[in-house]
């Protein structure tokens, strides 16, 4: 089948889809049925090849970092920016992009990618970079033991051409620069005194934590506080205002910075970094904020135990009134037993105005065992928003919610706020 005829099939299905309000991964899944080396055809003719982030946490935004850092040094970026990031999703991303005869206009791919699908596409593609960030217990139902999640990721590190980038903080994922076939091997890490800031997954439940990986970073966060950080890249020191919230993102931007430096090396232009990194705001539903009724709306999305409790830290303020939407959805995992591992004592003062989601009351339940103050449990996620607000518009909002239930909310806005689309 022809490449013209594939692209203008996949184009109308996507068109479709969008009018229907269906989701962005579906006209993906349409063209891989019809072409299954569709990603592959288009994506091996880009002139610097592909970049593919994975982990457990914070996948979107660090690709939405490194897309608009690569773009301030004057390279033309492809990415599946709606954090579907099953191979499906970056079919249907390209799709948005491609021209009628299947050809991308782009030098550099990046590609954030969900471990167990990132296995299925490095051995269609290799890409030429990787970026390792971290692995912690998410979706049990899927992936079972974290053990079996780190062989996930070196499956893309042996497969990765040109570079691969690791945590070194995380030293299961430190330990898979052994697995290279050599391409080079770089890190990004932390300063000593922040290293109880970002605990591993070990930490966070009281194992003996693995010892420190003994090799140096070449990039370095060192400091930070409130929207203020300060990052080491080899021999330069930067100092940045970031507009991201959360101090997961601040850490998040020293492994953007070190993949975006093992691809250009020494031919960055420091000061345009620095602006680009500064510009950078929130991938969608990870802290993005919106105006209802002339109070502030933020979304926080939350999968397992670490990001909602870095979450939490990030985010709590007085006065600020917290929905929880939680559903078990496949893309959010259907295994919610990680809500036990998350302390809510710092929800106790405030209290929960409002939890909804197909698992409303399983998150309810778990909050009384916090001593959590709950006014309403509803199911329906946009009856549940409307009561939310209705009860809040004196006070600025802010929801945590799963990967399904933040796609319903961010729909249910558009209704009374504008939400930018995500194509």
């Amino acid at each position: 089948m022809s490449k013209l005829y594939v692209t203008l099939l996949g184009k109308s299905v996507r068109r479709i889809a969008r009018l229907r309000g269906n989701g962005s991964a579906l006209p993906g899944l349409f063209v891989e049925h019809i072409d299954p080396n569709f990603i592959r055809d288009i994506l091996s003719k880009l002139p610097q090849g592909v970049i593919v982030i994975s982990g457990t946490n914070g996948k979107t935004t660090t690709a939405k970092m490194v897309v608009e850092l690569l773009e301030s040094q004057g390279l033309t970026v492809f990415t599946n920016r709606t954090g579907s990031n099953f191979t499906r999703g970056v079919a249907a991303a390209l799709l948005a992009d491609v021209d009628l005869r299947g050809k991308l206009h782009a030098d550099i791919a990046v590609l954030e990618l969900d471990e167990a699908h990132a296995t299925h596409f490095v051995y269609a593609i290799q890409p030429k970079y990787s970026l390792i960030l971290n692995v912690l217990r998410d979706q049990l139902d899927r992936f079972g033991e974290i053990d079996y999640t780190t062989n996930l990721l070196r499956t893309i590190v042996e497969q990765t051409t040109t570079a691969v980038v690791l945590n070194r903080e995380d030293r299961r994922i430190a330990d898979l620069a052994k697995d290279t076939r050599g391409a080079e091997v770089h890190y990004f890490g932390l300063d000593e005194s922040l290293l109880r800031v970002f605990p591993s997954d070990d930490n966070l439940r009281g194992e003996t934590p693995k010892p420190r990986a003994q090799v140096p970073a070449d990039v370095t966060l060192d400091s930070f506080s409130d929207n203020r950080a300060s990052f080491t890249l080899g021999t330069t020191h930067m100092e940045v205002s970031l507009k991201l919230n959360g101090i997961y993102n601040v850490y998040n931007a020293a492994a953007a910075l070190a993949v975006v430096r093992s691809v250009l090396k020494d031919t960055i232009d420091i000061p345009k970094l620095t602006k680009a990194l500064e510009n950078v705001t929130p991938a969608f539903g990870r802290g993005e904020s919106f105006t209802i009724e002339q109070q502030k709306l933020e979304l926080i999305l939350v999968k397992n135990p670490s990001g909602f409790r870095l979450g939490l830290q990030s985010f709590l303020s007085p006065g600020v009134a917290t929905m929880i939407a939680i559903n078990d959805n496949y893309a959010d995992g259907r295994d919610m037993s990680w809500l036990w591992d998350v302390d809510f004592r710092s929800l106790a003062k405030e209290g929960v105005s409002q939890v909804s989601g197909v698992r409303g009351y399983d998150m309810a339940l778990r909050l009384q065992y916090d001593d959590v103050s709950v006014d309403n449990v509803e199911t329906k996620i946009g009856k549940a928003l409307k009561r939310f607000i209705s009860n809040n518009s004196d006070k600025p909002m802010r929801i945590y919610c799963t990967y399904t239930a933040m796609l319903e909310i961010r729909r249910a806005l558009r209704k009374s706020t504008y939400v930018e689309h995500i194509a």
